[in-house]
């Protein structure tokens, strides 16, 4: 079977890596493979605090991919000529701490809390006092938080470096083009049509093309996956390095503050990611002074000794977003052609998943159990406003 994967993201990497160990030959089309929203990513792998209303359903999915992390990485690691050990990839079980810093943000964390005992997660209510025992960074006035040890991270960046290298050792061709068109005859997809004007026949075509997912020419109307692009501005800074990085934060640290999410993620190497905007602004990527100084400002708040750090940089990515904030997964109206888009925040978090998944709708002719309620199939009968068992949510929701 020959495919082509349109994108050389996390989740077109690893959708091509499955593959290929399954013995399908699959062709990466990408002028910069490794190169998109995963190079802004902070990695988070937040199955329980990334929690909304009205998104049980994605969260069985979250909690799917959360749970095979540790093998992934591993195999991961070795499968990219390095030895098992998930550490190579960033992989660290360092568990986050959500917390609240005024009463309005503490009643917010107590009614999340309650949701996610009803769904039978597993988080600890912590006072103030006991979130600055465990992080003496935070700032006097956290009002109380919630403990969450099974929320981990990765480091996106090692993630995809290591993506490239088991899906190159795995036989997977990578063509540095970008793709123009897709190729179709006889009712169904044929491949691929690059900006070089060469073509390339498949199989089947696997659509990974994040947010411009939606853009590329010659998809019938009824097929064009509705994905939006959502702007987040991050900041990378430098902890202190010996005995005194221990001193600042040991594990991922989320809030909400003036409204919006903010999160602070610290990695072995000593690095500290700040994040992230959501911005509603199309296709920029501009970093904007206004969206530094904000994110700056609300972490000051958060970890007040954060302005005596080093600011080594600043970036700004897309995430792409679906109508319902979940994953499309898999067969569309056209056969031949898949889709694997729509990951919004949860990109690195469901790229164990969704490679299984992918691999499986590819080679077997359809999606495991755990992944058929993304079916991009959901959105079927111009029905692009919500799915069943999912719901959209409101800035208010999101920044949970």
């Amino acid at each position: 079977m020959r495919v082509c994967v349109i994108g050389g993201g996390v989740i077109g990497l690893v959708t091509a890596w499955r593959a290929a160990q399954r013995g399908v030959r699959v062709r990466v089309v990408d002028p910069e493979p490794g190169r998109g929203a995963a190079r802004v990513a902070a990695g988070m792998l937040a199955a329980v605090t990334e929690l909304h209303y009205g998104e049980e359903t994605l969260l069985s999915l979250n909690l799917e991919s959360a749970r095979r992390y540790p093998a992934f990485a591993a195999e991961l690691a070795e499968a990219s000529g390095r030895e098992a050990d998930p550490t190579v990839i960033g992989y660290r079980a360092c568990g986050t701490l959500a917390v609240a810093l005024d009463a309005d943000d503490r009643a917010h964390l107590r009614e999340l809390h309650a949701l996610q005992h009803r769904c039978g997660l597993d988080s600890q209510w912590l006072t103030g006092r006991e979130c600055r025992r465990l992080e003496p960074m935070l700032a006097p006035g956290v009002r109380g938080g919630l403990r969450v040890d099974g929320d981990h991270q990765v480091d996106p960046r090692l993630l995809v470096d290591a993506l490239l290298r088991a899906a190159e050792r795995a036989g997977v061709e990578f063509v540095r083009v970008r793709a123009e068109r897709l190729r179709t005859g006889g009712g169904r997809a044929t491949g691929v049509v690059l900006a070089d004007r060469r073509e390339l026949a498949a199989d089947q075509v696997v659509l990974a093309g994040g947010s411009e997912s939606g853009r590329l020419a010659g998809l019938p109307p009824e097929v064009v996956p509705s994905v939006r692009p959502v702007k987040g501005q991050v900041l990378r800074l430098r902890m202190p390095s010996g005995a005194a990085y221990g001193r600042f934060l040991s594990r991922t640290v989320r809030a909400v503050v003036r409204g919006g999410a903010l999160y602070l993620v610290p990695r072995e190497s000593g690095e500290l990611v700040v994040g992230a905007t959501s911005e509603e602004l199309g296709w920029d990527t501009t970093v904007t002074a206004g969206g530094v100084y904000e994110l700056l400002r609300d972490a000051h708040e958060l970890v007040p000794g954060i302005t005596e750090l080093p600011l080594v940089e600043t970036c700004a990515g897309l995430r792409p977003c679906s109508p319902d904030n979940a994953p499309m997964l898999g067969a569309t109206a056209l056969p031949g052609l898949l889709l694997a888009t729509g990951h919004h925040r949860n990109g690195v978090l469901l790229a164990p998943v969704t490679g299984d998944a992918l691999a499986a709708a590819l080679v077997d002719g359809e999606l495991p159990p755990v992944a058929a309620p993304f079916t991009p199939l959901r959105f079927a009968g111009g029905d692009r406003a919500g799915a069943v068992g999912f719901g959209a949510v409101s800035r208010e929701e999101e920044t949970v």
